[in-house]
């Protein structure tokens, strides 16, 4: 299994996102690892555009998608964010880490 790692050096905001996307259509799984909502990525496919904070851009192109331990979950946003491509008709194979942080409006 062939594996790729996608990492931003100059403090965010380098369009890792894109970079992700476009290198998504050769892999089965893309893994978001670290981060949490304060970031997003926006994708274009046809004439939908899709803005995520949490949700791996691969969930577009239907691949499954991991979010690690590392990353710190607003589940408002996360919600949203399925919301957004189930309003696509797009059903997403997430995975979330049990291990994965919980932040609330509250914290």
């Amino acid at each position: 299994m062939q594996n790729l790692v996608v990492v931003g050096l100059q403090w965010g905001d380098e369009g890792k996102g894109k970079v992700v996307d476009y290198l998504s259509e050769h892999f089965d799984i893309v893994v978001r690892f670290q981060g949490g909502s304060n970031a997003g990525h926006t994708v274009k496919t046809g004439d939908s555009v899709f803005k995520f904070r949490i949700i791996p851009t691969g969930a577009v192109r239907g691949l499954r998608t991991v979010i690690g331990n590392g990353v710190v979950v607003d589940p408002i946003v996360l919600t949203s964010e399925i919301d957004q491509l189930h309003s696509e008709g797009i059903e997403p194979d997430l995975l979330i880490s049990e291990r994965a942080h919980v932040i609330t409006p509250y914290h």
